[in-house]
């Protein structure tokens, strides 16, 4: 059942059409960490809204109407919301509709790595600065992004060569290297 909701809405993507959703080193645990953020309310359910404000806020628009029954499709009986093993496996079965298998896993994570850096450098200079940092912490609803002094050394923890702001390589060592717990 839940295959088949995938298949008829792909028009649930066209917002970004290269957002991708798969990489092989999005383990278990970064995968709770987006679960936690994307729980709004830390009721460890995540609703077809919650879902839909949290694309909003990363610039990926999805259609509520279309959202729904796909996430429903994911649902036990009685459930109003996606549990962490169901976003797991709605998370799995979107990437898999969307994208195939995982053949050439290094490219495709390469290529996740990239996008997620551009979500950052909204100014595309190669660069991630405190201003940008901090908007994207803003729009994910993130208590960090509300201090510029919390954003200074957050970037100072990552920035190597001390120029004020993260380039690529430094962002690819961050998200390689940080630790994610799990709930």
């Amino acid at each position: 059942m839940a295959e088949s909701s995938l298949k008829s809405t792909p028009s649930l993507f066209r917002a970004s059409p290269s957002f991708r959703l798969r990489s092989s080193s999005l383990t278990s645990a970064r995968l709770r960490r987006i679960f936690d953020i994307f729980d709004r309310n830390g009721d460890d359910i995540i609703t077809a809204d919650e879902l839909c404000e949290a694309l909003d806020r990363l610039g990926l628009g999805a259609d509520p109407s279309e959202l729904r029954p796909l996430v429903a499709s994911f649902l036990h009986p009685g459930q109003s919301g996606l549990n962490f093993d169901a976003f797991h496996s709605f998370h799995q079965a979107l990437g898999d509709a969307i994208f195939g298998d995982s053949d050439g896993a290094d490219a495709a994570e390469e290529a996740d790595m990239r996008e997620a850096f551009t979500v950052f450098d909204e100014d595309g200079d190669g660069y991630i600065s405190a201003i940008e940092l901090q908007a994207v912490l803003g729009k994910l609803g993130l208590v960090e992004g509300r201090s510029i002094d919390r954003v200074y050394e957050m970037i100072g923890s990552v920035d190597r060569n001390r120029d004020g702001r993260v380039d690529y390589f430094e962002f690819k060592n961050m998200m390689k290297s940080v630790p994610v717990q799990s709930s």
